[in-house]
């Protein structure tokens, strides 16, 4: 199976409002193997970089003034990633600028969807550590992965990390390492809280009516935003 783990670099966090990719970083994994095989390239936005973006990539538009524009490289880009399974952390977010890009030059392809499928890594995390912090960097702590290189975020080097992160996330050794960490001392003391008989009982705060009404329309809210729908609606109407 052929995936390739990307991350983007923007002038700021909402396309509608005219920002842009700036730098797309791409590693190819093939049967859950690293090839060697990357993608990467720097955009020349026509246009300013927000500070808050700046703070977090370090990419100034003079660094940029030079660099191609997205259409000179969307043949190259779609090319490498066609076919696969796109690997990316918070996919929406890089989708929904991609697409705007790709719509923007009129492109053959206007969703990325349509020619690659998407798996999100965030969504990954949160399965399997909920109610954890599951940013990239929290990701490197709790599986040993080096990211002492990440002083500033890069779409390469983070498509880079979290390829190794991906890996190991996915490869069922990390339940047995965990296992193993935890003291016999701790087993004792989380086994003694399970098993306490005399602890009261937890009180159930039931939601209020209007409370399950804003609820509901903020999830319609976000429905309505993403172009992949929200989560939490679907698993409500699985249920």
């Amino acid at each position: 199976m052929r995936q390739v783990v990307l991350d983007t670099e923007t002038t700021g966090l909402d396309p509608a409002q005219g920002h842009r990719v700036i730098e797309i970083g791409c590693v190819e994994i093939d049967n859950r193997k690293l090839t060697g095989r990357h993608f990467h390239c720097y955009l020349n936005p026509d246009r300013e970089i927000d500070a808050g973006a700046l703070e977090v990539h370090g990419l100034t538009s003079h660094f940029l003034a030079d660099k191609p524009r997205f259409h000179q490289i969307e043949a190259d880009f779609l090319d490498f990633i066609k076919g696969a399974e796109l690997v990316i952390h918070n996919a929406p977010f890089d989708v929904g600028f991609l697409n705007h890009e790709l719509q923007g030059t009129q492109s053959a392809v206007q969703n990325i969807g349509s020619l690659c499928g998407v798996l999100d890594s965030l969504l990954l995390a949160r399965e399997k550590h909920p109610g954890q912090r599951n940013s990239l960097d929290a990701l490197c702590k709790r599986y040993g992965v080096d990211n002492t290189q990440r002083q500033l975020h890069g779409a390469l080097l983070d498509a880079e990390i979290l390829a190794d992160v991906y890996l190991v996330m996915t490869s069922g050794q990390s339940n047995l390492l965990l296992a193993e960490e935890e003291s016999e001392e701790s087993t004792k003391r989380r086994k003694a809280k399970k098993h306490n008989t005399n602890r009261g009982k937890i009180a159930v705060i039931k939601a209020q009516a209007e409370e399950l009404e804003a609820h509901q329309r903020r999830l319609q809210e976000i429905a309505e935003e993403s172009e992949d729908g929200c989560l939490w609606l679907k698993l409500e109407t699985n249920n």
